[in-house]
C-alpha cells in the first residue's frame, strides 16, 4: 500500500498528473506492478467504496476534517502545516502529560 500512495503522490504533486482520471489511476497501478484491467475494472464497479467511505466517515468524527492532520496517542489532533519547532513543542508536551 505505501508504494501506491507514494506513487499517487509523485503522479500528482511531482508530475501533474490528473489522478481524478481512472485511465491515469490505472496507468500507475500499472506501473507499481499491479494490474491494469483488474484496476480499472475495481475502479469501474466501486468494489471498496463502501469501506472506503467508512473509513472517511470514521476519520472524519474524529475531527480530522483537513490535511495534513496527525493524532498522537490516538487522542490528540493536530491539524495543518506545522513546522520542526511547533512539532518538537508538542512532542514535548505529550511527554511530560501524565498517562
Amino acid at each position: 500500500m505505501h508504494d501506491l500512495k507514494q506513487a499517487l503522490f509523485v503522479a500528482h504533486f511531482t508530475n501533474g498528473r490528473n489522478i481524478s482520471d481512472n485511465a491515469v489511476l490505472a496507468d500507475i497501478a500499472a506501473e507499481i506492478g499491479l494490474d491494469r484491467d483488474e484496476a480499472l475494472a475495481v475502479l469501474a464497479d466501486q468494489r471498496f467504496a463502501k469501506e472506503v467511505r467508512a473509513e472517511e466517515q470514521h476519520w472524519q468524527q474524529q475531527g480530522i476534517q483537513s490535511v495534513p492532520a496527525v493524532i498522537f496517542n490516538k487522542r490528540h489532533l493536530v491539524s495543518g502545516a506545522q513546522g520542526v519547532e511547533n512539532f518538537k513543542n508538542i512532542l514535548q508536551q505529550l511527554a511530560d502529560m501524565p498517562d
